[in-house]
């Protein structure tokens, strides 16, 4: 099979090699799954570059999301799930052997069927940015009724994150962004309103829009940047999602944050529990199957050009998820 893989860390043009790889076979309680598409996240780039982890199998095939068609199945699986459209998670978590090539074989609970309304490159979305968004909103009881603000509202979870949010029944969605062209991503999301984190003071802003009772939840990209704004967003009792980080420490104000009686989730999507994810995907398919969400493809690129196509999502080039054709 045609596959994308390295076997030492570092830039993506010298490491990454595009050839043949043998194909897999599914072992028992496993499918085998066609690729048809393969998606990239920050997180692909970091692991291959080094600033994520360090080489945990000697070879790797990077990348965890992806969809395709099931095309064989290993002993324990019911043969009924051949031909079966699916979406990917976990595919390189643990395992050497992600989605970036023409084929994957992995436990059957991890290809999702994947409805007809949704296109391969959609699905090849939801693994890491979808589910990510869905737990951050449903964590800690949800956001029934509640004020919530997204940082990074046009990033691929926040783009989701604003959309479960409105569809969960929060009572107003406020998203931080860097620009008017991302101000437009999410207010087309359903977002109530935006706030330009580099050209307005953030708090000033959240706390006028809430008419001065600050956000029940923040759904955070960036808790390293957004901890010391944190006693000023929140409403007493609030709670930081918090998913991401761009430095190794977060500082709050105690003091400030323990009268308020604020917390901060922390949760990386890899590691839901087994009752986490079923949650979140019992809640995630109808909405696919309604046709409910929208998806931000913003490239596709060929398999072959998976180097390029990391040095374009560390660089931020596109808004909106990147994926690539197997």
């Amino acid at each position: 099979m045609k596959a994308v893989w390295y076997d030492r860390q570092g830039p993506a043009a010298e490491v990454l090699t595009f050839g043949e790889q043998p194909t897999p076979g599914p072992a028992p309680g496993e499918v085998l799954v066609r690729i048809a598409v393969s998606g990239v996240n920050p997180s692909d780039w970091k692991s291959r570059s080094g600033k994520g982890r360090p080489m945990a199998f000697p070879r790797v095939i990077p990348h965890s999301d992806g969809a395709g068609v099931i095309e064989a199945v290993g002993e324990g699986v019911p043969r009924q799930r051949i031909g079966q459209r699916v979406w990917l998670w976990n595919g390189q978590w643990k395992r050497p052997f992600g989605t970036a090539a023409e084929y994957i074989a992995l436990p059957s609970a991890q290809a999702v069927p994947l409805p007809e309304t949704t296109g391969f490159a959609e699905g090849a979305c939801l693994g890491i940015p979808a589910l990510t968004a869905l737990h951050a909103v449903l964590t800690d009881g949800g956001v029934t009724g509640q004020r919530v603000l997204v940082t990074g509202g046009a990033g691929s979870v926040g783009h989701y994150a604003i959309q479960f949010a409105r569809l969960l029944g929060a009572s107003q969605v406020i998203a931080t962004v860097s620009g008017e062209a991302k101000a437009a991503h999410a207010l087309a999301a359903g977002a109530d309103h935006t706030v330009n984190y580099r050209t307005e003071e953030t708090v000033d802003r959240v706390r006028a829009l809430t008419g001065g009772l600050g956000v029940d939840r923040v759904v955070d990209v960036d808790v390293s940047g957004t901890a010391p704004l944190l006693p000023g967003l929140l409403a007493s009792g609030g709670i930081c999602a918090a998913y991401g980080a761009n430095a190794a420490a977060a500082t709050v104000n105690f003091g400030a944050a323990i009268m308020q009686g604020i917390a901060v989730r922390f949760f990386i999507v890899y590691e839901l529990n087994a009752a986490q994810r079923t949650t979140a995907i019992g809640a995630l398919t109808p909405w696919l199957e309604r046709g409910l969400l929208r998806h931000s493809i913003a490239a596709h690129m060929a398999l072959a050009d998976c180097a390029a196509a990391h040095d374009a999502v560390e660089r931020g080039e596109y808004v909106g998820n990147l994926v690539l054709d197997c």
